[in-house]
């Protein structure tokens, strides 16, 4: 273990509802929640205003509109997100060259690697939290929100004191100290304890940290086997020399939808898997990555799933042969009782693309007849864009960016029965005032989001002074999407 808490975990406060708020004036300090807004959509992220009410995370969406009916219910912006969240991470990478994202809004960082301190060996408690400090001011200056800090001598307990940190705050846990803080928490707390663990561990009287301590690592073992039950003693001990590593090297790469209702037209089931197939690749192609095997799932009515996988003969990243491939394999599948969900994934990844042309001719070749799927139908669940095109009808699905010719910008509020309502603000605006429209209204169009700094949707990401939620203005009352 190390002699000083220089061990950083950044985890931001309810991330993509805050990104919201800070983007949209007239819900800052309101109950906002992020997720699929269908019938079977879940929750990605509910605000702190909101989670009072009892929504959270992977909560079904009907119930947590039952719970905080008058929240904002709104289409998640993942673009904007991962913009923002590069800023953060620049951020973590002028403290040290060793920082590793565990996802858009949480990441490690190992501070001995850098210079923050100063001089090597001066590392303490005070210094750590002074380089904790000043990373939380300097995420709030550039983007408006804010994030938790953990600082320990291990990841394990870096990321338990971001959570006691939270919202918007910073704990040190001092050497020393560990296994006084870890005794009365639950047996949970420790990575690697689920419920299955847990109730493994309750039946045998054990449901504390300090419990699994005191309980030996024979007794562990003969409950939970040798691996889980060795690594877990010295976890309770508040052991854990687990390294901070830079670069995780991606086993795959995939996306998938649930739909609103199932799918049972097999050429509609085609057209998805073929639009998914491209999201797939141009996820491939934007890490710069090129796959060997691709990947189909299917989720049927009844929940049951299924996978199945074709080996291509070299790596490529065509979305022609992904989609074929993906098609082959669906076809696979029977689908007549119904599809709630479906998958295209990409694996055996590699840093080039071999293209084989004989491959991919004779994978087109091979294609049974009358499978060759349709162009894509436009997606059931939500897209980057507020306005989907159906011919002569637009979707505006709520949380969506759109641009007036004469009002400018602003974000669907909501929409039905041929109307879509649209509050005109922007970053640095007060809050905005509502209007309606046609949904065909010529004079309304999609548009890209503002970031929660301002500018042009095309400026790049850096580090700009911007004004704080607070400075803003008092908000105005929220209303509830529909």
């Amino acid at each position: 273990m190390r002699g000083a808490p220089t061990v950083l975990h950044l985890d931001m406060d309810a991330f993509y509802a805050a990104v919201e708020q800070a983007t949209k004036p007239s819900l800052r300090g309101k109950p906002v929640i992020v997720g699929g807004l269908g019938p079977r959509g879940v929750v990605a992220t509910a605000s702190y205003e909101a989670r009072a009410y009892g929504p959270h995370s992977a909560m079904p969406m009907a119930q947590a509109r039952r719970l905080c009916p008058n929240a904002a219910y709104l289409t998640p912006r993942f673009g904007l997100y991962r913009r923002v969240s590069e800023v953060v991470m620049g951020l973590l990478r002028e403290l040290s060259p060793l920082v590793e994202p565990l996802s858009l809004d949480e990441a490690f960082v190992d501070l001995q690697a850098g210079e923050a301190s100063g001089a090597a060996g001066e590392w303490t408690a005070d210094t750590a939290r002074a380089v904790g400090e000043r990373l939380r001011r300097d995420i709030r200056a550039a983007t408006g929100l804010s994030g938790s800090v953990g600082l320990a001598g291990s990841k394990m307990l870096a990321k338990i004191a971001s959570e006691q940190a939270k919202p918007d705050g910073l704990v040190v846990i001092p050497p020393g100290t560990e296994r006084a803080l870890l005794a009365p928490m639950p047996a949970r707390t420790l990575p690697g304890v689920g419920p299955a663990t847990a109730q493994t561990l309750r039946r045998a009287g054990i449901a504390t940290v300090g419990e699994i301590a005191e309980a030996g690592e024979a007794e562990l073992v003969r409950l939970l086997g040798r691996a889980h039950g060795g690594a877990l003693y010295v976890m309770a001990q508040g052991i854990d020399e687990r390294p901070v590593v830079a670069e995780r090297d991606a086993k795959s790469v995939s996306v998938e939808d649930t739909f609103d209702t199932d799918l049972t037209d097999r050429a509609r089931i085609h057209a998805e898997v073929a639009r998914l197939a491209d999201r797939c690749v141009e996820r491939l192609r934007a890490a710069g990555r090129s796959g060997r095997t691709v990947v189909v799932k299917v989720r049927s009515y009844d929940f049951s799933t299924l996978t199945r996988s074709e080996t291509l003969r070299g790596p490529t990243d065509d979305p022609a042969v992904v989609r074929e491939a993906a098609a082959r394999l669906v076809e696979s599948v029977d689908t007549t009782a119904g599809v709630r969900l479906l998958g295209v994934g990409v694996s055996g990844l590699a840093a080039f693309t071999q293209e084989d042309l004989f491959a991919q001719a004779g994978a087109r070749a091979a294609e049974p007849p009358g499978v060759r799927p349709p162009e894509p139908a436009p997606p059931v669940a939500a897209g980057p864009a507020a306005g989907e095109d159906h011919g002569a009808v637009r979707r505006w699905l709520p949380g969506l960016d759109v641009r007036h010719a004469r009002y400018g910008p602003g974000w669907v509020q909501g929409s039905g029965l041929g109307r879509v309502t649209v509050r005109f603000e922007s970053p640095g605006s007060p809050p905005g005032r509502v209007r309606t429209f046609a949904v065909d209204d010529p004079e309304l169009e999609p548009s890209e989001p503002l970031p929660p700094w301002g500018g042009q949707p095309s400026e790049p990401a850096i580090r700009p002074n911007v004004m704080s939620s607070s400075e803003a203005g008092e908000p105005t009352p929220g209303t509830s999407s529909p």
